[in-house]
């Protein structure tokens, strides 16, 4: 039996990002080149974290969960829009557009936890050096990864109760190349002011509190940094950086989508792109070019495999 919301919506049309033909196949092309280049250097980091066993401190093991997230969360937009790109109508099933949206902001959040766990990480190591081994051990790592789990599941489940008995009048139109909840709730013929602002307060607000203090605890962190060494100086400031500039494209988009009114902007479209297909499949490659024990890791990998 078909899932149907309260006015018997079966099924939503998605415009896609944008109606030029030339302009859909240029985007069609780009995102297809960057997937495919893109995304096994996201499989690649995977297999390199967990191939080695240098690289088993709890940096990596947060570094390897984000790369698998940041591939799931592209991968539940990027494939149904590179699809939709050869059919006529784009129309995807009320229950279809409920189990994207609740999956999308599942990922999303969890990536959002992750990046916290990895501040509190490089906090932990480097202000807190001799009490590192202690508080950082697996059990906690996998404890905090449960969290994340469960954190990310509560945030969607809410997310997905608030739209699920709204009623919608038509027409079946979302604005947009995937399901999310600033265009579904334009679609519902009610006074959406209560839902909206449960919504913005359970995305936007959660997405800028975990910014402020993400940038608050690098602050301390590259405050703290200013009385060591210069070798140790040098690494902690360039893994910080590397932390920073992904919070920067993981929380910027993220804002600028969920922290305000659900009201249309002509950029809209483009920051979804970026945010849901490119930014999260590029975070992990950046992470990995700025350090040197995965390339050189990475090297060893090669070589293993190309001498037999």
């Amino acid at each position: 039996m078909e899932l149907r919301n309260s006015t018997g919506t079966a099924e939503f049309m998605l415009l896609g990002l944008t109606q030029s033909r030339d302009i859909q196949l240029l985007v069609f092309m780009l995102v297809l080149v960057f997937y495919l280049i893109i995304l096994p250097g996201n499989f690649l980091i995977i297999l390199t974290i967990i191939s080695d066993p240098g690289l088993s401190a709890p940096l990596y093991f947060f570094l390897g969960n984000l790369a698998f997230l940041d591939a799931s969360y592209s991968f539940i937009v990027a494939t149904r829009m590179l699809a939709d790109f050869f059919s006529e109508r784009k129309v995807i099933s009320y229950r279809g557009c409920l189990t994207q949206l609740f999956f999308l902001h599942f990922l999303g959040v969890g990536e959002m936890f992750l990046l916290v766990f990895m501040a509190f990480d490089r906090y932990i190591a480097i202000c807190r050096p001799l009490h590192y081994s202690t508080i950082m051990k697996p059990s906690v790592c996998y404890a905090l990864l449960l969290a994340l789990c469960l954190g990310s599941f509560a945030h969607s489940f809410v997310q997905v109760a608030l739209i699920l008995n709204l009623p919608f009048c038509g027409p079946y139109q979302l604005d947009n190349f995937f399901c999310d909840a600033p265009q579904i709730i334009k679609l519902a013929c009610t006074d959406t002011f209560v839902v909206e602002l449960l919504i913005v307060s359970n995305n936007g607000l959660l997405t800028l509190l975990c910014f402020l203090g993400l940038l608050a605890s690098y602050a301390v962190i590259l405050f703290h940094l200013k009385g060591h060494s210069s070798e140790g100086k040098n690494k902690a400031v360039s893994t910080c950086t590397t932390h920073i500039i992904i919070v920067f494209l993981m929380f910027g988009p993220a804002i600028f989508i969920y922290a305000r009114p659900f009201r249309a902007f002509s950029a809209d479209k483009v920051v979804s792109l970026f945010h849901t297909v490119i930014f999260p499949l590029l975070n992990p490659v950046i992470y990995t070019l700025r350090n040197q024990e995965i390339k050189a890791s990475m090297r060893r990998l090669f070589y293993s495999h190309g001498g037999r």
